[in-house]
């Protein structure tokens, strides 16, 4: 008897036993994961800020991590944003919206999807938000929607900057009409930012799609991707390529071909994130910093933000 015939019961397929022994919950609770080449530690990967060593993968990341990477570590404030009733319109699809509500809080520690702090960078205060894609895929409804205008409040008030960290796949559909119409209401509340003349920046992660493309993920004042392979489109591929009829563009929807089409000003790995929006924003806020500035000799203007970046 060997160890394979000790753990599978009689007319058990072998396949079926082994999935069974192997949860969701054992893959996130290991001290392993995969990338490139296999397993890796995930105290490897995060040592190098959660980016494979080998192939420059930007592994997901959690919001708390992201703001310790880009403020320091615990060193920024989070803010209790409003949460609206749960289920206005009593979903139920093979489980109750409720119970995946319960399900994500209880996964992420957060009430919703979204995630409001404000830090410095520079001496510049900055308020920013970021999605987590383990709260139902970083969807937008209308606890989200409150916690990004919560954010956008507090920067006009406080006359910050304001960034936003984009992930997703789109808008919730267990909120139908509520939830698309935080699209509308995300491009107010930052067509009322940039009235104040308070920068807005957008970094894409990996994956932006869908409604989140089509609202506030489009509309920074500068677009900054993620690293090369980041996913940013609205339609999935598949569905563009069966409405088109054509072979799509290698690298089709990955930052770097958007780039090239003119939708992301700068790709930077994540590494260099801190210091490239610290000198972003000490321009366009015309603020005393380290970094030199050439002047044109005939009209005395500054270098633009391309070259600088």
């Amino acid at each position: 008897m060997n160890w394979i015939t000790k753990i599978i019961k009689a007319g058990e397929k072998i396949k079926s036993a082994i999935n069974k022994r192997v949860s969701k919950e054992d893959v996130a609770n290991s001290d392993w994961t995969s990338c490139c080449k296999g397993p890796i530690l995930k105290k490897d990967l995060e040592g190098n800020l959660w980016v494979c060593p080998d192939c420059n993968k930007h592994h997901r990341i959690k919001p708390k991590q992201r703001f310790d990477i880009l403020f320091g570590k615990d060193n920024y404030e989070i803010f209790k944003t409003p949460v609206p009733k749960d289920d206005p319109l009593n979903w139920t699809d093979s489980k109750s919206y409720k119970d995946r509500l319960k399900s994500a809080r209880k996964k992420t520690g957060m009430d919703c999807g979204m995630m409001v702090v404000s830090g410095y960078i520079n001496e510049i205060k900055i308020t920013a938000v970021a999605s987590d894609f383990d709260f139902l895929g970083a969807s937008m409804a209308a606890a989200e929607g409150e916690a990004f205008l919560y954010g956008i409040q507090y920067a006009i008030e406080n006359k910050t900057p304001f960034i936003c960290f984009s992930s997703g796949g789109g808008m919730r559909m267990m909120e139908s009409l509520i939830s698309l119409s935080q699209m509308t209401r995300t491009t107010l509340a930052i067509n009322e930012l940039k009235s104040k003349n308070l920068p807005y920046i957008v970094v894409l992660t990996d994956p932006t799609a869908g409604g989140i493309t089509a609202s506030y993920a489009m509309l920074g004042d500068l677009e900054i991707a993620e690293s090369d392979h980041c996913l940013i489109a609205f339609a999935g591929a598949r569905v563009i390529q069966g409405t088109v009829k054509e072979d799509l563009p290698e690298g089709f929807q990955k930052s770097s071909y958007v780039k090239k089409t003119g939708f992301v000003d700068l790709i930077v790995d994540r590494k260099d994130l801190t210091k490239k929006i610290g000198t972003l924003l000490s321009i366009l806020l015309n603020k005393n910093s380290d970094i030199s500035t050439e002047q044109d000799e005939n009209t005395g203007n500054t270098q633009s933000l391309s070259k600088i970046a």
